[in-house]
């Protein structure tokens, strides 16, 4: 083998070493990294989200007023159960600065629409299609509720289903 040839083939093999080194030490640092888990007294992280009209939500921008977020996902029964009970609580306490926002979790918008037609709400649905959201609040069971105060912070995370009594008692608790 000539000098030339000896040359090229370390230095490939350099570069292939490196590159492998890297993508060895990404791969380890995401799945070593420690996502900080949300709790109650921590604001909460901010999102924009489209609804089913295609009108964007951005939390932030309901500062000054509670909010209700629900998960849910189409094909989850306890989620089809608590739908009116939310859909109720909603209607009682949309004028007094309570805001109740449903995040569906990567349904598409065929079964979305699906599912609305059937449970008639009047709330906000909003698309999680990557559940980078749902991520952002460590949702992975569903139901799953956040409420949030007038201040942004975090004043309860609930997995499961909701009785309308608590989805009351929630609602009144957030209410400015």
């Amino acid at each position: 083998m000539s000098g030339k040839k000896k040359r090229r083939l370390w230095i490939r093999t350099v570069i292939l070493i490196v590159l492998f080194a890297a993508v060895a030490f990404t791969l380890y640092a995401s799945l070593t990294k420690d996502k900080a888990k949300i709790a109650i007294g921590d604001k909460a992280p901010d999102f924009v989200l489209t609804d089913m009209e295609g009108n964007k939500h951005q939390l932030s921008e309901y500062r000054g007023k509670g909010v209700f977020i629900n998960f849910w996902a189409t094909w989850c029964k306890p989620c089809k159960v608590e739908m009116p009970d939310i859909n109720s609580q909603y209607n009682d306490y949309k004028g007094q600065d309570v805001v109740v926002l449903g995040i569906n979790m990567g349904d598409s918008n065929l079964l979305i629409n699906s599912f609305l037609d059937k449970h008639d709400l009047d709330f906000p649905i909003l698309k999680d299609k990557s559940k980078d959201v749902a991520g952002d609040y460590n949702i992975y069971k569903l139901p799953a509720t956040v409420i949030i105060d007038s201040d942004g912070v975090i004043v309860d995370i609930v997995e499961g289903q909701l009785p309308e009594g608590r989805i009351k008692a929630m609602m009144e608790h957030i209410k400015p």
